[in-house]
């Protein structure tokens, strides 16, 4: 094979890394403040909480569905957490927090089920009406008042580690981001329950066929996206010290584009929360190049447009 070819292969292949680097290539020669430290470690703080939502979005994907409520969820799970330091402690506010993310991934899931929306299309619309509920609940909490840490008495040293800490010139949100990333990807290819939800995801006819407990599938999925959302949306307030009922505003659909950009196919039952991080790199890499370069941020919002119908578009040649 020729040199052209292999060079070929490898662009195709590795499409969204060869963009990254391009891009950076790019805004390096035109920004020099780009590849400063300081920058760096900015775009590892943004990691955070679009990164633990990716994660959660890429298995509902690979599992066959796609969860819009995850909007809803961090914008809920935020300001309930916010307001339990007070009462629980830190420590128990966090758990809450996770614990409130799961349930409402489980109350996902059992509307998905009881439903009998099994297909991508039928749960899309559920999740939506969802997210629809769960920023309504967030608003009703609060009153539509924004929280801030500021006005707690409790300590929050835990959660300013979290938003803010770092070890060396690296966030500790990204190293716990690489953590819970490298334990989903052990998850999906080296355990049978994994292993079931990228076969229902494929072929939800196939694994009832072959016995997979696919409801029981389906719970888990949507139960993991909303911890991860809920993650997220503690890295999030823990970051910018305040949280607000609309927090979780357009999270779903950058989610989806670093997943359908990471190369996890919409089809279900193929991914890997590894290119994720690479989808997740690229979203957060376009908006802080356009940032330095000028570009208005209504701009930024066509350009990501425009990346997601790309990715969806090369997404089904794939397919085919």
């Amino acid at each position: 094979m020729d040199a052209g070819k292999r060079i070929g292969n490898f662009v195709k292949d590795n499409l969204v890394l060869v963009t990254i680097m391009i891009l950076v290539l790019v805004t390096a020669v035109l920004e020099p403040k780009f590849l400063t430290i300081a920058n760096m470690g900015n775009l590892m703080n943004q990691f955070g909480p679009l990164s633990f939502v990716a994660l959660g979005m890429t298995l509902a994907i690979i599992g066959g569905f796609i969860d819009l409520s995850v909007a809803g969820i961090v914008s809920l799970s935020a300001v309930f957490t916010l307001s339990m330091i007070d009462v629980l402690g830190q420590f128990g506010a966090l758990l809450a927090g996770l614990l409130a993310g799961a349930l409402l991934g489980l109350i996902n899931a059992g509307v998905v089920v009881s439903c009998g929306a099994l297909t991508q299309a039928k749960a899309l619309f559920i999740t939506y009406g969802l997210s629809a509920v769960f920023s309504a609940s967030a608003l009703l909490y609060t009153d539509g008042a924004t929280q801030h840490m500021s006005h707690l008495e409790n300590r929050t040293d835990l959660f300013q580690a979290i938003g803010s800490g770092r070890m060396g010139f690296v966030p500790v949100s990204f190293l716990l981001f690489v953590v819970i990333m490298a334990l989903l990807h052990l998850f999906l290819i080296r355990t049978q329950t994994g292993r079931e939800i990228c076969l229902g995801g494929a072929n939800i006819t196939a694994a009832q066929l072959a016995g997979i407990p696919v409801k029981r599938r389906i719970a888990l999925v949507f139960t993991l996206s909303g911890v991860l959302s809920a993650f997220g949306a503690i890295v999030l307030f823990s970051r910018i010290t305040t949280a607000s009922p609309l927090l979780g505003a357009n999270y779903e659909t950058n989610a989806i584009l670093a997943v359908v950009v990471g190369g996890t196919s919409l089809s279900g039952g193929r991914g890997s929360v590894i290119r994720t991080m690479l989808g997740v790199m690229l979203v957060i890499l376009l908006s802080n190049c356009l940032n330095l370069l000028g570009v208005s941020t209504y701009l930024q919002s066509v350009l990501k447009g425009a990346v997601l119908i790309i990715a969806i578009w090369i997404d089904r040649r794939r397919v085919k």
